[in-house]
């Protein structure tokens, strides 16, 4: 009889530990300190391997002179249709970014559906359309793929799950845990685009402008990067969690502080008053067309204006410093002159926004 291996809950930590959740809740699908310690405590120890083990947005695999990125993800996010996108951009978009993070250049989808009984075949058509166009645009295919039907009242319309794979030249090495003391922080353009987007079709918010989501490939402004400086430290896109929570996992990773400039923070003003208006903190809220790249300070200046020249970086600036002091933590020089902590969310501000 085989033996069933059960987590260990006594060693999961605070505050607020799993072990107070019995079942899954929103929150571990949100990117915070709950989706951290539910991969860490179960789905690591179960597949543990060095290409998992470094718990980028994309594995980094050997193969026959060079090496091979390899990632995938799902898409639950609600509205199937929003301002700027639909399920079925955002899809292609997101997992030719999490390539694109890890230096490779994107080649090949797959695209796998689970639709409920009942979604209407013209919703799937135009979701579909979509996302040929986008992956067209990416300039990459989608080879294979796979439809799953289940009941009415056991789904929520149209759910999508893609992987993709690109190739990494052998001079790119980048990866989370090469955040250096010293290092520039720099930020592609404005934050919470995304989110605010979902939230203002889903809370019926009008404002004087439309806001849209970012969803937008990047893979072209890191090729473009790369050619003037190959050997950027980190590079990834603040999706979940928003940009909080992905200079936290960085700093975490490297074993280094991050300090930001709250004042050099690039934020919309209908994005700023639907924060306010909303109680939310735009460092948290999900974006899916900007990077964070850090880099050496010797190169900082060049990459970005680099990035200021890409049609999906014209607002990059820069946010911010490495430091040796206070690994794995991430501080904000304030308006007012005084610092604050910026800790990982236990779970999200925004559930199923990707």
């Amino acid at each position: 009889m085989s033996t069933i291996l059960r987590p260990d809950f006594s060693k999961w930590s605070c505050p607020l530990p799993l072990r107070d959740y019995p079942s899954i809740v929103l929150g571990h699908g949100g990117g915070g300190q709950l989706s951290s310690e539910l991969i860490e405590h179960i789905f690591v120890p179960a597949f543990r391997n060095t290409a998992l083990e470094v718990m980028a947005d994309s594995s980094v695999l050997p193969r026959p002179g060079g090496r091979l990125a390899f990632s995938t993800d799902s898409y639950v996010v609600q509205p199937l249709f929003f301002p700027g996108g639909s399920i079925g951009d955002l899809a292609v978009n997101g997992t030719v970014n999490d390539l694109a993070m890890s230096g490779a250049r994107p080649l090949y989808l797959s695209a796998g559906f689970i639709l409920e009984e009942g979604f209407p075949l013209s919703q799937l058509a135009a979701i579909v359309d979509r996302m040929g166009a986008a992956a067209r645009a990416a300039e990459v295919q989608i080879v294979t793929g796979d439809t799953k039907v289940v009941e009415k009242g056991h789904g929520d319309g149209c759910y999508i799950n893609t992987a993709g794979v690109g190739v990494i030249e052998d001079y790119i090495h980048i990866d989370p845990t090469r955040a250096q003391a010293g290092d520039v922080v720099i930020l592609s353009g404005t934050i919470g685009d995304h989110g605010m987007a979902i939230m203002s079709v889903r809370e019926g918010l009008e404002f004087e402008t439309v806001i849209e989501s970012d969803s937008a490939a990047l893979h072209t402004m890191v090729a473009s990067l790369l050619e003037f400086a190959p050997h950027i430290h980190v590079l990834r896109d603040p999706t979940r969690g928003g940009l909080g929570s992905t200079l936290n996992e960085i700093a975490g990773k490297s074993r280094v502080g991050i300090v930001i400039d709250e004042r050099r923070l690039p934020v919309a003003p209908d994005v700023q008053s639907a924060c306010e208006l909303l109680g939310m903190d735009p460092i948290y809220v999900p974006n899916e067309g900007k990077l964070v790249a850090i880099v050496d300070p010797s190169v900082a200046e060049d990459v970005l204006a680099r990035m200021r020249q890409h049609e999906h970086g014209h607002k990059a600036a820069m946010i911010g410093t490495v430091t040796a002091s206070n690994p794995g933590m991430l501080a904000a020089k304030t308006a007012m002159g005084g610092t604050r902590m910026i800790p990982l969310q236990i779970g999200e501000q925004i559930p199923r926004i990707c």
